[in-house]
This record gives C-alpha cells, structure tokens and sequence, in this order.
C-alpha cells in the first residue's frame, strides 16, 4: 500500500460490466447500505474454472497491475474511488485464462470511460494471473470490501505536481490557459476524473471524440468521428452525418484520438505523481 492511501471499510455496489483498465471513471464511494442487504454482504461469485497460476507471474501482475489498473480499481483489485469490485465481477468468476477478461483490457468500454489498452500477451496474462488470485482470497475471505475516502486524495504535494506537470503536460495544456481556473469549476473527484480522462463527464464535446479512417477491402476510404469501437466492430459517423459499421477483420482503419495522451499517460504515472499533480491543479482557480 503506497503512502497517501487509507484503508477503509465500505460497502459498495459492484458492478459486473467494468474489467480491468485503469478507468477514469472517478465516482465518491457510498457509505450507506451497510448490512446483509448491502452487496457486499453477499459471497462473491464461484470461479466457474479454478485455475492455478505461477507465483512470480501473479507477481509480476501485481506491479503491473498497480501501475494501470490500481488507481480506479484498488491496488488489490477490491475497488477503488470508482466502486469496481474485480473480485466480485461475474465476468471475472467466468474468465478462463483471460478469455473474458483479455479482449476487455484491450479493446476498453469507451462508452464508459475505459480506454483500451495495448500490452504484451506476457503483461495480460500477468494481469490475469494477479486478477484470478485475488478473487481466490476473497473467495476464502469474510467482511466488506474497501474503497478510498476522498481525504484520501488530498495528499499530495502541489510543488512536486508543478514539476511533473511542466515535463509532461505543457505541450498541449497550459495553467494559465485552457486550465486556468479549472479548480474552481471542479473540485476533489470530479477534477481527478476530468485530469485522467477528460473524455468523461459533461462539457467534454466533440473535441474529445477519436476520428476513425477505414478502408475497405475495395479501395474505398471512409473517414468520420468513431461512434463505435470493441474488438469485433469498428463505427462511425461521417461529415453527412451517415452512420457506417464493418468488422474489424474486413477493413483496416486508424485512430486519430485528440486524447491518446491521457491514455498513455496513465501507464506512467505513479500513485505519488497522480496525488501531487491533482494537488497542483487545485491550486489553479
């Protein structure tokens, strides 16, 4: 457990759609629904498939999983600020060696506010491993699941965040341009979700929509702002406003995505780095 967080003991609802990424999707953890009628008062779902992984891989996606999953879904994968109880998902209980789980991290919930996730089939299956361990010991375990206050979040050192955020950010934000004054419009969760992934919440706007360009297998090419991504299905609408969707595995096609950064961004931040720049953004108002 890194410095700055505090383990608390909530229940919280668990929704099953949300697998592994690190989400943006920043909501206050509810301390009401305390008791048996609370979900979290309920067993987690039976692993459909008990499987047995290797004790350096599950390690290895410890590390990796803190680093892009830990902040939204817990480092322990029992939910974060956004409420995700990995171990509790039914998606996980009926994942067989990542056939559930691996086209999730990689193709994300854009609807949602999952980006998706380009790693090695060793990093995934690492992910896996760590993923079906934890759901082993809660399986074994007794008592509500965590989540993290939002005092929590107010740890963080707002010189530091100026330092990290002169590297990584000014190219294309400035403080006392496009942010300034952005902690007096939001504050505490809204902002963190807004610095993670400015796709979410209300007044994104189009600026913020990836544009898709497609070839078809006959020549043709078709370019317009996606309305549609997963694994299997790429979608669009063009500058007509006419909708277009075709397989994946029939055309080729290529992501102009305004917000690409925050995404990768995500893979290097660290616990201490998300504090301390959320600190220094606070300082903007």
């Amino acid at each position: 457990m890194s410095t700055g967080w505090r383990t608390v003991r909530v229940f919280t609802f668990i929704g099953t759609g949300w697998i592994i990424a690190t989400c943006a999707v920043i909501q206050l953890a509810s301390a009401q629904g305390r008791g048996q009628a609370s979900p979290a008062a309920q067993p987690p779902p039976p692993t459909t498939t008990p499987q047995q992984y290797a004790r350096d891989q599950i390690e290895a996606g410890r590390t990796r999983f803190a680093s892009q999953c830990g902040f939204c879904h817990g480092r322990d994968a029992a939910g974060g600020e956004s409420g995700p109880d990995l171990t509790r998902s039914a998606l996980v209980a009926g994942d067989v060696r990542g056939d559930r789980i691996g086209p999730v991290i990689r193709s994300g919930r854009v609807d949602k506010g999952m980006p998706a996730f380009t790693l090695s089939d060793t990093d995934l299956a690492a992910i896996v491993a760590f993923v079906h361990d934890q759901k082993t010991q809660a399986d074994a375990a007794t008592g509500g699941r965590r989540a993290v206050d939002v005092a929590d979040l107010q740890t963080g050192d707002a010189v530091a965040g100026k330092r990290y955020f002169d590297g990584a950010c000014v190219r294309c934000h400035s403080a006392s341009g496009d942010l300034a004054g952005i902690a007096g419009r939001l504050q505490g969760l809204p902002l963190l979700q807004r610095m993670l992934n400015p796709s979410s919440g209300r007044g994104v706007g189009p600026r913020g929509v990836p544009t898709i360009t497609v070839t078809t297998k006959t020549g043709q090419v078709v370019t317009g702002k996606q309305a549609y991504r997963d694994e299997f299905t790429i979608a669009l609408t063009d500058a007509s406003g006419w909708y277009h969707s075709w397989p994946t595995s029939q055309v080729k096609f290529t992501v102009d995505d305004p917000l690409q950064a925050h995404v990768d961004q995500l893979a290097k931040y660290t616990d201490a780095d998300m504090h301390n720049v959320l600190a220094y953004l606070q300082t903007l108002r």
